[in-house]
């Protein structure tokens, strides 16, 4: 019987073919690829034109208020004569108290965590609600400092009350960065650090702690960003809008600068809106000092980093 002819092709004629169905899905993807980024380059553009408008408006509204009288006055029910002295040294009581409190904590938790915390079931639930308290809308932190720390421990609308209240707010992010801060340092410093007969604490007294500064650093610009234009948690544990006297120590009221902009906002006079106009001019200046200087300090603890 004669065998049926069957279609047969050569291992040229396979190679032509997939040669031009590479060069079909090459050329898809690219056009893919080409959509995708201009996709991403519109969204990025508006983004930077929308927040570019923003600042512009902010500017023209808010410059012409800008002077030493503006930066060195109480606030005042007559806006010609209003400014934000008490506001804006509230603002660095806060913060600064703030820093003191959640930097420390934040490392040290992170640092015990990712280091000497023994892998089970206990860890995984720290590490677990740590991740989900970074999601928690702010006012639930004012509710819990408002209830905690106010109430409960007596502290009432103080500065220590307030710095606490943030602090709560910032550690899960400071803490989430700190871990990760840690183990990008690579497992060889330790282990040769430990080949020399160094103890844990030492290794990561000496080692990796320094090494992981700089990204430490850069969770504490994030959080502390975020922490300075907070309003919700301040406002839930009775923090004044109007205070005419500078406070005399961290158990004194206080306001800061987001809850005075927004109490001139929220006034019917045009003059007030202007006012919060320079008000918000100088929360992102006092804002970008900050980052500034923690910037400056990375940079430079970077520089000394030898691998």
């Amino acid at each position: 019987m004669r065998a049926v002819d069957r279609p047969h092709r050569s291992g040229a004629g396979r190679s032509v073919l997939w040669d031009k169905e590479g060069a079909a899905s090459r050329a898809w993807r690219r056009r893919v690829g080409w959509l995708i980024e201009a996709l991403c380059l519109v969204a990025v553009s508006v983004a930077m034109l929308t927040l570019a408008a923003l600042l512009v408006d902010v500017v023209l509204d808010g410059a012409k208020n800008l002077s030493w009288r503006f930066l060195t006055s109480f606030p005042s029910r007559r806006p010609e004569e209003a400014g934000l002295y008490s506001a804006l040294v509230g603002t660095l009581y806060v913060m600064a108290l703030t820093a003191v409190i959640a930097i420390p904590l934040a490392v040290g938790a992170a640092t015990y965590l990712e280091e000497f915390a023994p892998k089970n079931w206990l860890t995984t639930v720290i590490e677990a609600n740590i991740a989900n308290l970074a999601g928690v809308p702010s006012v639930i932190y004012g509710l819990l400092g408002l209830g905690l720390f106010v109430r409960t421990f007596g502290l009432g609308r103080s500065i220590l009350a307030g710095a606490l209240t943030l602090s709560l707010l910032v550690l899960p992010l400071l803490i989430t960065a700190s871990r990760e801060s840690l183990r990008a340092v690579p497992r060889s410093v330790r282990e040769g650090a430990f080949a020399l007969g160094a103890t844990r604490w030492q290794v990561v007294r000496y080692h990796v702690l320094p090494l992981a500064t700089p990204g430490i650093l850069t969770g504490t610009i994030l959080a502390l960003s975020r922490a300075i234009g907070e309003t919700a948690p301040l406002i839930t544990i009775g923090a004044l809008t109007y205070i005419a006297f500078l406070p005399d120590g961290i158990m004194d009221e206080f306001t800061v600068l987001p809850i005075q902009i927004y109490n001139w906002v929220s006034r019917p006079q045009e003059a007030f809106h202007s006012l919060a106009a320079s008000g918000i001019l100088v929360l992102l200046a006092v804002l970008l000092s900050m980052n500034a200087v923690a910037v400056v300090l990375r940079q430079r603890l970077r520089r000394r980093i030898q691998w």
